[in-house]
């Protein structure tokens, strides 16, 4: 007997087993995550009581919750475009850390001199733009010369990274930083507002809840929105229907790298309120993103679910570091297991197994 196991699509697929796959995807995932805590002597239950608390537990926790959330909604939904269309956009974190630098360009520069509000205004604008033009090349190295977008888009995190290490210890190095590689600090007309209490920027957060409606009805209830789902999930189909396949891939990545451009804005001027490192400026947003993305069933509204929840892990991680001793790395575990979990989940609520037995002659 011969045993032949394969993978088949599913033709089946409804509301309610998306939502079934979804929970026991993240409840095998938490598992897992539990596992890792026992071996390193913790006790799970105890260690995820401590992240929950940690971060939905107080005033403090939320605020620092919804402040992390803000990127990574930026992100998530500018995510759930390009994933939509099959264009796997692996550079969110390269692409929120040009829009910072963009940004804060124009606050050194023009911010003395503009009001406030033209300022900010100006610096979401030209943040934006970088986003999308960095977001935007790998799109061209895909159409014009067939490069893989998971290698490029990668690749220029590494790029945009040490290009910011060199503007920050070169020409950007601040002359009122002593000793640190820092730019100046920005001026006050470029400085984001806070609620008080809080390190909220809540213009980014406004700025965040539309992007994400707004990516919605792009996509569901546009022109461009049902041309980039034909492209992720027949190009051969689209381009006989018609469909400008460069045009859709190029304007749906400068989207996707904009609104992560975006993120960027927030991070620099609300938090640092200065360049500095990339590993500060962004903490790994650009790669959280992804799994809020698949999180939020590359659904854009919610994706702003799947970002706080995420943001919550992120501050109950610091708060295990504290309490549990645990190293930094773990947040990282968390969301790396928990992302195995979802694309798994994801596989089989698409695909079915089927075994065949065949007698051998």
């Amino acid at each position: 007997m011969s045993v032949s196991i394969r993978l088949q699509p599913r033709h089946d697929t409804t509301t309610g087993r998306q939502l079934a796959v979804l929970l026991v995807s993240l409840l095998v995932g938490f598992v897992a995550v539990g596992l890792v805590f026992a071996l390193k002597g913790v006790n799970p239950l105890f260690a995820l009581w401590k992240i929950l608390a940690g971060s939905f537990g107080s005033v403090y926790g939320i605020s620092e919750t919804i402040t992390k959330a803000i990127p990574l909604i930026l992100i998530g939904s500018g995510l759930t475009l390009a994933f939509r269309a099959k264009f796997w956009n692996i550079g969110a974190e390269s692409q929120l850390l040009m829009g910072a630098i963009f940004a804060t360009w124009v606050g050194l520069n023009l911010g003395p001199r503009l009001p406030g509000w033209l300022a900010i205004a100006l610096m979401f604008l030209v943040g934006f733009l970088g986003g999308a033009l960095w977001g935007a090349l790998p799109a061209l190295f895909k159409v014009r010369f067939g490069v893989n977008e998971v290698i490029s888009t990668l690749m220029l995190n590494y790029v945009a990274a040490e290009f910011l290490n060199l503007l920050i210890v070169g020409p950007w190095k601040g002359a009122t930083q002593q000793g640190f590689p820092y730019t100046d600090d920005l001026p006050a007309s470029a400085v984001l507002p806070l609620i008080p209490g809080t390190r909220i920027h809540y213009i980014t957060l406004l700025i965040a809840l539309a992007c994400a409606v707004i990516l919605f009805f792009l996509m569901h209830s546009t022109k461009f929105g049902y041309e980039l789902r034909v492209v992720g999930e027949n190009p051969e189909a689209a381009r006989y229907a018609g469909i400008d396949f460069f045009r859709t891939t190029v304007v749906l990545m400068a989207i996707s790298g904009g609104v992560a451009g975006l993120a960027g804005v927030g991070e620099a001027a609300g938090i640092h309120h200065h360049l500095t490192y990339p590993g500060v400026i962004s903490a790994g947003y650009g790669f959280t993103g992804i799994i809020v993305a698949w999180l939020g069933k590359l659904n854009p509204l919610a994706s702003i679910l799947s970002a706080l929840f995420f943001a919550g892990i992120l501050v109950g991680g610091d708060a295990i570091q504290i309490s549990l001793g645990l190293p930094a790395a773990t947040v990282n575990v968390f969301n790396g297991v928990l992302l195995f979990f979802l694309i798994m989940g994801d596989t089989f609520l698409n695909k079915r197994v089927v075994i065949s037995l065949r007698r051998r002659l």
